[in-house]
């Protein structure tokens, strides 16, 4: 049986809003219990979807950091013309990279880093990762093993050009967080498999935030906001958010 796909949200609460940001080859919903409970404490949150995430691998493979970077400020505008004058980022993994590219070239009330790395494992690994969204992707479609099979081998035949491209991205933003001063939370799992956890405490001692918190998970795996302990993550972010200078 064909499952429904996840979609991009906006929730409306009240007038302080939350960019909330997905990783590569996630979607909106690793992200939208966050976005619930956010609502429920009162802040408005709005999750976009990356071009090629959410959509079939065959769409992926073809985009690059570029698209899915326009449609990180494409999400930032959404909340402006929506009316929301005060907004702070939040991201998950390569989310967390463009939270903190956001906050160096737009004006946020605070940052919000959850397993993001500084570094990234060989293109090969990365389009591992491709291929095992693809695979979960033609499952939730409905289709059979022998389809999946063929259409896994033409995507392993294609490839995916941009995935150097996306390497040199997160060198780029580690190399300039050091102008970073907005308020920033960096929230790491100790079981994290996907990417270095050291890469948290990178991201700490590189930015010159003078209000900055580095929180360890001992139990969770890299989707943080999906795993065993997301509701201490949630109080956490609450926390952070409710500390920040908001004017309203």
């Amino acid at each position: 049986m064909k499952k429904a796909m996840s979609t991009p949200f906006l929730f409306e609460a009240g007038s302080r809003a939350v960019l909330l940001l997905h990783g590569f080859t996630g979607s909106s919903a690793d992200v939208r219990i966050l976005g619930r409970f956010l609502e429920n404490n009162g802040y408005t949150s709005h999750a976009p979807h990356y071009k090629g995430h959410g959509v079939p691998p065959e769409e992926l493979i073809v985009t690059s950091p570029d698209d899915w970077w326009q449609d990180v400020l494409n999400g930032y505008d959404t909340l402006k013309q929506a009316g929301y004058e005060e907004i702070a980022v939040a991201g998950l993994s390569l989310g967390g990279v463009f939270s903190l590219k956001l906050a160096l070239q737009k004006p946020v009330k605070g940052v919000i880093t959850m397993c993001s790395p500084m570094s990234m494992r060989t293109t090969h690994k990365m389009f591992e990762g491709v291929i095992e969204y693809a695979q979960q992707y033609k499952k939730q479609e409905g289709k059979n093993e022998q389809k999946i099979e063929l259409e896994i081998e033409a995507l392993k035949n294609t490839g995916m050009a941009s995935l150097p491209q996306l390497q040199q991205l997160i060198q780029e933003v580690r190399q300039s967080i050091d102008l970073l001063y907005a308020p920033i939370l960096v929230v790491q799992s100790r079981q994290d498999d996907v990417i270095d956890p050291h890469s948290a405490n990178i991201i700490y001692s590189s930015v010159e935030s003078i209000q900055k918190e580095l929180k360890w998970f001992e139990q969770s795996g890299h989707v943080i906001t999906l795993d065993k302990e997301r509701n201490q993550l949630h109080d956490d972010v609450l926390a952070f958010l409710n500390s920040l200078d908001w004017t309203v």
